[in-house]
């Protein structure tokens, strides 16, 4: 059984943002606009989601 992951999209722009946001986004493993990282799905990268909710999109999983 493969692992459940999740795709992001960054949508937004961390310009004027808190320090934090930016932080996030490197942890999400985007930094530039329109960039998709696929990541696991779990507690703590949902949260990560939630923080910076206004700059990123959850696509549709492919699996």
């Amino acid at each position: 059984m493969a692992d459940k992951t999740v795709r992001v999209q960054q949508i937004g722009s961390p310009i004027r943002r808190e320090a934090s946001q930016r932080q996030t986004l490197i942890g999400l493993k985007l930094n530039k606009l329109h960039r998709i990282a696929e990541l696991p799905d779990t507690p703590s990268v949902r949260g990560m989601i939630a923080k910076v909710h206004h700059l990123v999109r959850v696509l549709d999983d492919a699996a």
